[in-house]
């Protein structure tokens, strides 16, 4: 059999890596994925994947211990990246891009609501749709009985941004300062100097002129600790 002096050349000089096993990018989509599965039960609703074809020309050498991870920056929702990297001598990685779509009951304002008022049953309705960004509330409990800090239309997507909890204590307002400490408690009166959720950090100007830091309590009652 004859062979061209082309073809002998081309034989002479093939590149390296045509002739050692590659890294199947079958394989690589599907660490991608089973690692957005794996990490599915803890996220909200019906979870779908779309991993994007790996560019056919790129060439990575076989890897024994492939590993997918989520690069700083990424989140496991929308449109975002998952990392691949290979921990075996064959040392490489690369970013797959990837799109997260989780279907969940989203929470929608019914009519116009004003701020600082109180969310409740019948201020909003729930409809199907695609979660895609951090902060879009999903459970009912997340939204009644939380407070508005600004005013919205109706139709509006409620986003835990748009809310805080009410007020255990507001500025101004006459509070009990509960001191408890090895066996003996102490109770006595003073003003609140800033506005507190139940829980928050709230300053408490006593009689004296002294100002004390406790935590905001049910009651008007603040805690020292």
């Amino acid at each position: 059999m004859k062979i061209s002096l082309v073809a002998l050349l081309s034989l002479l000089f093939l590149p390296a890596t045509c002739t050692a096993e590659m890294q199947s990018h079958v394989e690589i989509k599907r660490v991608v994925k089973e690692f957005i599965q794996n990490k599915a039960p803890s996220m909200p609703g019906k979870v779908a994947i779309r991993v994007s074809d790996i560019d056919p020309r790129l060439a990575l050498a076989a890897c024994t211990q492939v590993e997918a991870f989520l690069p700083t920056g990424s989140q496991l929702i929308g449109k975002t990246t998952i990392g691949v990297r290979c921990n075996d001598k064959n040392s490489w990685s690369l970013f797959v891009p990837t799109t997260i779509i989780i279907t969940v009951n989203l929470f929608v304002s019914s009519k116009p609501l004003q701020q600082g008022q109180t969310v409740r049953m019948g201020d909003f309705n729930s409809q199907l749709g695609e979660l895609n960004q951090q902060g879009i509330i999903t459970e009912e409990n997340q939204l009644v009985g939380k407070v508005l800090k600004f005013s919205i239309g109706a139709g509006q997507i409620l986003k835990q941004e748009m809310l805080r909890p009410p007020y255990a204590v507001t500025q101004g307002q006459t509070v009990q300062l509960a001191v408890e400490k090895q066996g003996f408690s102490l109770r006595s009166a003073g003003q609140a100097l800033n506005n507190a959720a139940e829980g928050q950090s709230v300053q408490v100007k006593t009689p004296s002129g002294q100002v004390i830091t406790g935590i905001a309590g049910q009651s008007g009652v603040v805690e020292v600790r």
